[in-house]
């Protein structure tokens, strides 16, 4: 009789982040349990811990592996028929209709709470995101089409702004937060770097929305 074929600490990595994100956009974060998670991986609790010291480190590490598999930073650099704003303006719009990462992205919420992930994922932002930004700035100063002489700052300053808008960072009502993305809109486009259009808009009021539902169902 053959011997089942053990896995590695890779493949039981794949799988429980395979599993995690199942059930993390079907059942909701907090819905979920570890047991859960290895139900469905097909493993023991104990081999969770192998793998991952908490379920907040697979949800961050879910969030880094679908930005990289799909990078929308990537997807527009080699676009040379873009200027850089319109470079800026498209992979907004492609990271707005990746429903799986936005998905995600709304189960991370209640988890930023706690100071220590929030500092986590502040440090994540701007070791990864704050380069891409500049990159992109620097291109569009670059051929006029942004008109700034502070692209360093901006760049440190675009992967703040949805933390500064999630009411678990900073409470705020669906109405003071849609004040706060009017704000945001106006302080950008004052910097030569008007990124908004009535599309971007649109998809903002409904994040606005669904954050602050999730919020109030998540106390």
């Amino acid at each position: 009789m053959a011997r089942p074929v053990k896995k590695t600490p890779a493949e039981w990595r794949k799988e429980i982040l395979n599993a995690a994100q199942t059930l993390f956009i079907s059942k909701g974060y907090e819905e979920t349990s570890i047991s859960d998670i290895m139900n469905m991986a097909g493993g023991a609790k104990g081999m969770f811990y192998r793998c991952f010291q908490s379920k907040e480190e697979v949800m961050h590490t879910l969030g880094n592996q679908m930005f990289f598999k799909d990078n929308p930073f990537e997807a527009v650099r080699g676009r040379d028929d873009l200027n850089g704003l319109q470079k800026i303006r498209l992979l907004l719009t492609l990271s707005q209709s990746d429903a799986k990462r936005n998905q995600i992205n709304m189960q991370a919420i209640p988890i930023l709470k706690d100071p220590h992930i929030l500092a986590a994922a502040v440090e994540e932002n701007r070791r990864v995101l704050t380069p891409l930004w500049l990159e992109l700035l620097e291109e569009g100063k670059g051929d006029g089409s942004i008109r700034t002489e502070y692209t360093k700052e901006l760049s440190e300053l675009l992967p703040l702004i949805n933390f500064w808008l999630m009411p678990s960072v900073f409470p705020a009502t669906e109405k003071e937060l849609l004040h706060k993305y009017c704000f945001v809109k106006e302080v950008l486009a004052h910097m030569g770097l008007p990124l908004y259009d009535d599309d971007m808009a649109s998809f903002t009021e409904k994040f606005i929305a669904d954050i602050t539902n999730k919020e109030r169902n998540y106390p």
